[in-house]
């Protein structure tokens, strides 16, 4: 292995799978080993079976994409959740401060209670609601007290692509299924494209690892009703969609999720905008790109 390698752990996830599309178009791909890890490979769980292979590969960097989201089975399968989104995370931070290596980790909004109307800064009091949104916030603190100046945490919301499970294919999919959605109209954040979150990735991982915390979002402050209206209309427009379904707006308690989950999460990029160089995305742009992959998909 050259001492550029960077192991990604969740490489069968939407963020892993994309990472591996864009990677051959990356400058990075011309000096730097890539080697893509999914559970089945990979149990992070165990975690002497993941320092063995890390001694084995000696990444110079970890990109952990790997996660537990499932936020509502969270509530009744902590255990789980916090195996995968916190101990996990201690392991490869307690590799990576023995062995010189830096650690790129997703992380949520759901680190925050939604108390606030403006967006939330990376430096702000993290207080989450939920099984899920505590596990994320114990990697978080993992990785900060065991590699303090090795590690970027990269916040992200209402993640989404052509791969995999998501708001948008599940939108999709039941907009040609039923005649009607109710859909929450109370909860305000703002979606991401897993592309634009790629592209901050190879970003970072090109310009070299500047350690803190970074937001990163496509910009919006929307509901997840006006997110739904929007991805139905951009559906017709690509011709994904034939018909029209009327969209109902539901309040948080009408929906009635296991999970709470915060009222506000919208995230400031500001930072990651200025200290990274990146270009400020459109949350509009970057769904109607995505579902125009979603339709050459379903086209092939």
């Amino acid at each position: 292995m050259n001492n550029n390698t960077i192991l990604v752990t969740g490489a069968n996830g939407q963020l892993g799978r994309t990472l591996e599309h864009h990677w051959g178009d990356s400058g990075l791909a011309r000096n730097s080993e890539l080697i893509l890890y999914d559970m089945s490979r990979l149990d992070l769980t165990l975690s002497h079976q993941v320092e063995e292979e890390l001694n084995r590969i000696k990444p110079r960097t970890i990109l952990n994409t790997a996660a537990y989201t499932s936020v509502d089975h969270a509530e009744t399968d902590r255990d789980a959740a916090f195996a995968i989104n916190a101990s996990a995370v201690a392991t490869l931070a307690g590799w990576a401060a023995s062995n010189d290596c830096f650690v790129v980790h997703i992380s949520s909004d759901f680190v925050f209670d939604g108390s606030k109307s403006v967006p939330y800064l990376p430096a702000d009091h993290a207080s989450p609601l939920s099984v899920y949104g505590s596990s994320k916030l114990a990697g978080e603190t993992a990785l900060q007290s065991q590699l303090p100046d090795r590690h970027a945490i990269i916040r992200t919301s209402w993640l989404y692509s052509e791969y995999g499970k998501n708001f948008v294919q599940t939108m999709l999919r039941l907009m040609k299924e039923q005649e009607e959605l109710g859909v929450v109209a109370d909860q305000v954040g703002s979606p991401t494209s897993t592309h634009s979150l790629v592209a901050l990735l190879l970003a970072i991982l090109g310009q070299g690892i500047k350690p803190g915390i970074y937001h990163w979002t496509d910009g919006a402050s929307i509901s997840w009703y006006e997110f739904a209206q929007a991805i139905q209309q951009e559906a017709i427009d690509q011709g994904l969609l034939g018909r029209k379904i009327p969209i109902k707006p539901l309040t948080t308690k009408e929906y009635s999720a296991p999970a709470e989950r915060p009222a506000y999460s919208v995230l400031d990029r500001s930072k990651t905008l200025n200290d990274i160089g990146m270009r400020a995305t459109d949350w509009q742009q970057e769904l109607r790109l995505v579902i125009k992959q979603v339709a050459s998909r379903a086209e092939d």
